[in-house]
C-alpha cells in the first residue's frame, strides 16, 4: 500500500494543459480525439524522431514540429500508431514549414487510435510549454508527497493515542471533504463521517449505490481495500470526492493503513467496529437527540431490514452482547445489539409484519434465560412499534422498565419478558422520576430521614414497606431483636410524623421511597 512519488498520478489531464495560458497564446485546435481529452499527462516530452514511441512509458504528451515526417505520409501514419502503443497522452502539432495545415493522414490515424491530436496554430516554444506543465506537475506531486506524510503523522498520532475509530474517521473526512464510509465485504456499514446531511444522502440509498461503484471510480467514488495478510475484511470509500484522483486515491490508502494498523492493535476486532456502529446509533435513538426519520438512512445502511418491520425494543440487563448477537443468529432474528450504560445492553429486533413478534420476543428471552439462569437476566420490552419514529419511545421504554427491576432479588417472579404493566407502581415512579413534582413530593415526605446520620432508619424503612409491613421479616433481615426494631419503626414515625400502621400514610411513604431511590439511580 505504500506510495511512491513515481506511483502518483499527476493532477492535470490533456484538457487542462490546452487551457494553460502560455498554450492558449499557440492557438491550440483539437483536430482528432476530441473524446479522450481527460486522460491524465504524466510528462511533456519534446521529439523529432520518427521512432519516439520506444522511449515512452505512457502518458506523456508528445510535441513536434513534423520535421522528419514531412513528406512521408506512411511515416506519418506509423507515428501516430507508436504514440499509441506506448500509451501516450496526446500529441500536439506545431505547424510551420513542414506542415502548414493538419497532415490528414496524421489526423485520422489519430482518430481511429482515439489518440488526442491537437495543432498549434501560431509559432510556440515548446520549452515554454514543457517548463509550464513539468513546474505544475512536480509542484502537485510534492503537495500529494507531503499531504500524505501529513495524513499519515496525523493518523498515527491518534492511534498512538488511543482514539476510537470515529476519531480516525473524522480526520480522513476533514482532509477529503466528502464523505467518508467504511463497510465490511456485505456493504454493511461499520462507520461514517463527515457533514451528516451529506453522509445522510449516501446512506440513503447505499447498498445500490455501494455496488454501483464497486468495480470503478468514478465521480469521485474512491475506495481502498482494508485488510492484511493475504485477507480482505472491508474498504473504505471517500463518496464524491471532489479533488483530483490522484489525491484522493492517496487519501484512501493512508486511511485504509491507519485503520489496518487500528484493528491490528485492538487484536484484530474488527467485529468491535460493527458494535460500535450499532452502538452508535441505539445510543442515538435512545437519547431522542437526532430524530428517528434522521437515523433510518443509518439503520438500513447498518443491515438491519426497516421497510414493512414490525421494531420490538428490548432492553437486558446484564446481558452479554456478543452472547446476545450470537443468540439472534442462532434463531434467525434479524436485529441490532449495542452495549448502553450501567450494564444495560440494547437489542432492537426487526420482524416481518406477519410474525408474532411478542412470541419471538418472549422466546428469545426463554433461550437467554435457559442460558444465564434467571437469577442474572432480565430482559424488559415495550410493545412492537409498526413505524420506526415510535423506536425511540419503544427503547426508552424498555430502559425504564429494565431500571425498574434492576434490584435482582425481584427476577424470580417475573416473566420471561418484563414489561411496563410488570412492574406495577416501581415502574411507574421510574417513568416520573424526573417530573419535578413527584421529586418535591419524594422529599417533603422523607425530609426527616434524608440526612447521612438517618441512613440507617432509612434502610429499615425501606425493608419494611418492601416485605409489605412484615415486621418479622425485617427484624430478621437487618439482624435485630424485635424490641429493637419497634424503637426503630417508632423514631422513623416521630421523625416522618406518620403512622405507618394507617395504609394510606404508609402508602404514600413507600410512594415517595420509591421515588427517592428512582432519583439517586
Amino acid at each position: 500500500m505504500t506510495i511512491t512519488l513515481d506511483s502518483l498520478e499527476p493532477a492535470l489531464s490533456v484538457r487542462q494543459v490546452l487551457t494553460l495560458e502560455r498554450v492558449l497564446a499557440g492557438e491550440p485546435e483539437v483536430v482528432a480525439g476530441a473524446s479522450h481529452l481527460d486522460r491524465p499527462v504524466r510528462w511533456v516530452h519534446v521529439a523529432e524522431a520518427a521512432d519516439v514511441g520506444v522511449m515512452l512509458s505512457g502518458g506523456e504528451m508528445v510535441l513536434t514540429t513534423g520535421v522528419l515526417l514531412a513528406g512521408d505520409e506512411d511515416k506519418q501514419a506509423e507515428y501516430v500508431r507508436s504514440l499509441h502503443r506506448a500509451e501516450a497522452a496526446a500529441v500536439v502539432l506545431g505547424l510551420g514549414r513542414a506542415f502548414p495545415a493538419a497532415p490528414d493522414v496524421m489526423r485520422r490515424a489519430a482518430e481511429r487510435c482515439g489518440l488526442p491530436m491537437v495543432v498549434l496554430h501560431r509559432p510556440f516554444p515548446f520549452a515554454e510549454l514543457t517548463e509550464e506543465v513539468q513546474s505544475r506537475l512536480v509542484r502537485r506531486k510534492f503537495a500529494a508527497v507531503s499531504l500524505s506524510e501529513a495524513v499519515r503523522t496525523e493518523l498515527t498520532a491518534l492511534i498512538t493515542a488511543g482514539a476510537p475509530l470515529q476519531r480516525l474517521l473524522d480526520e480522513v473526512a476533514r482532509h477529503s471533504a466528502c464523505p467518508v464510509v467504511v463497510t465490511n465485504l456485505a456493504h454493511r456499514v461499520l462507520g461514517t463521517a463527515g457533514e451528516r446531511p451529506a453522509v445522510d444522502d449516501v446512506l440513503r440509498d447505499w447498498e445500490r449505490i455501494a455496488r454501483q461503484a464497486g468495480g470503478t471510480e468514478g465521480d469521485g467514488w474512491i475506495r481502498a481495500e482494508l485488510g492484511g495478510r493475504g485477507e480482505r475484511w472491508g474498504r473504505i470509500v471517500l463518496c464524491g470526492y471532489r479533488g483530483d484522483t490522484a489525491t484522493g486515491r492517496l487519501l484512501a490508502d493512508r486511511a485504509a493503513e491507519a485503520l489496518v494498523l487500528h484493528r491490528m492493535l485492538a487484536g484484530g476486532a474488527a467485529r468491535s467496529w460493527e458494535e460500535q456502529s450499532a452502538q452508535s446509533l441505539l445510543t442515538d435513538l435512545v437519547s431522542g437527540v437526532v430524530p428517528a426519520r434522521q437515523l433510518l438512512p443509518r439503520a438500513r445502511a447498518a443491515g438491519l431490514p426497516v421497510n414493512r418491520r414490525t421494531f420490538v425494543p428490548l432492553v437486558v440487563r446484564d446481558g452479554d452482547p456478543a452472547r446476545l448477537e450470537r443468540l439472534l443468529r442462532l434463531l434467525g432474528l434479524p436485529g441490532l445489539v449495542a452495549e448502553l450504560a450501567d450494564g444495560a445492553t440494547a437489542v432492537l429486533l426487526s420482524l416481518p409484519r406477519d410474525q408474532d413478534a411478542g412470541a419471538l420476543a418472549a422466546h428469545f428471552a426463554t433461550r437467554l434465560r435457559a442460558e444465564t439462569g434467571p437469577d442474572h437476566t432480565v430482559v424488559a420490552a415495550a410493545e412492537p412499534r409498526a413505524a420506526w419514529d415510535d423506536v425511540p419511545t419503544g427503547l426508552r421504554e424498555a430502559q425504564h422498565v429494565a431500571d425498574a427491576v434492576a434490584d435482582s432479588s425481584a427476577v424470580l417472579d417475573l416473566p420471561p419478558v418484563v414489561r411496563l404493566k410488570d412492574v406495577h407502581l416501581r415502574g411507574l415512579i421510574r417513568l416520573l422520576r424526573d417530573d419535578p413534582h413527584v421529586q418535591s413530593f419524594a422529599e417533603r415526605e422523607l425530609d426527616g430521614l434524608l440526612c447521612e446520620t438517618e441512613e440507617d432508619l432509612l434502610s429499615v424503612l425501606r425493608t419494611y414497606l418492601a416485605s409489605g409491613r412484615n415486621k418479622s421479616r425485617t427484624a430478621q433481615l437487618h439482624h435485630v431483636s424485635r424490641p429493637a426494631l419497634y424503637r426503630r419503626l417508632e423514631a422513623i414515625q416521630v421523625r416522618l410524623g406518620v403512622d405507618l400502621d394507617d395504609f394510606e400514610q404508609a402508602a404514600s411513604v413507600h410512594i415517595a421511597l420509591l421515588a427517592h431511590d428512582a432519583q439517586q439511580q
